[in-house]
């Protein structure tokens, strides 16, 4: 977790985890063939934790907790420093559970491309506006190579702002990708303040 954020909060979060492993229905947890399950065994749920940092939302982080051990942890971000949910492309990622709707590492929209998850879409914390068309992602070609262009190239600490989506650096997007294949994929992206 973050260390800059003190013992409360890194407690609140696993609380949070746990809670979520404990919710999370065997059935719904998604073992991919040769992840180790025993058969008949409940397989241990993978969960996917979006940790915003309120003092830097560009410097928060994505966390991967499989059976209630932290497995991955990657600086991420959200937003363009607007802590507002509710405003959209400028705010950050509304608080909750949003479902994973689909993956692919060949994602070609207009401003995503390469590796990306795609959320359900979620009202914000007043109720005001639903946040639609929103990922994880990078900034990558279409084939998850690096591009030329500045919306296509990384080019350091100020490519983790986004229009709300949560962004990882591509070198770390693709590690998570590799992961989630190895241990299963979650249901859902849980995102804690």
């Amino acid at each position: 977790m973050n260390a800059n954020k003190g013992p409360l909060r890194d407690l609140l979060t696993a609380w949070t985890v746990m809670t979520a492993l404990a919710l999370t229905p065997p059935a719904l947890a998604g073992t991919p063939a040769g992840a180790g399950a025993e058969a008949g065994a409940a397989a241990p749920a993978t969960t996917l934790v979006f940790d915003k940092n309120p003092d830097d939302p560009a410097e928060s982080t994505l966390s991967v907790h499989r059976g209630g051990k932290l497995r991955a942890a990657y600086r991420a971000g959200s937003g363009l420093g607007v802590q507002d949910d509710c405003a959209r492309a400028k705010g950050w990622i509304p608080d909750g559970d949003w479902g994973i709707r689909s993956r692919t590492r060949t994602y070609d929209g207009d401003l995503i491309k390469g590796y990306a998850v795609r959320l359900q879409d979620m009202t914000c914390s007043r109720g005001t506006v639903t946040r639609t068309e929103i990922f994880l992602h990078s900034e990558t070609d279409r084939d998850g190579g690096e591009g030329t262009s500045e919306a296509r190239r990384w080019d350091g600490p100020d490519d983790y702002a986004s229009h709300g989506c949560v962004k990882l650096n591509p070198a770390d997007i693709g590690e998570l990708f590799r992961l989630l294949d190895r241990i299963g994929w979650p249901t859902h992206l849980r995102v804690v303040p």
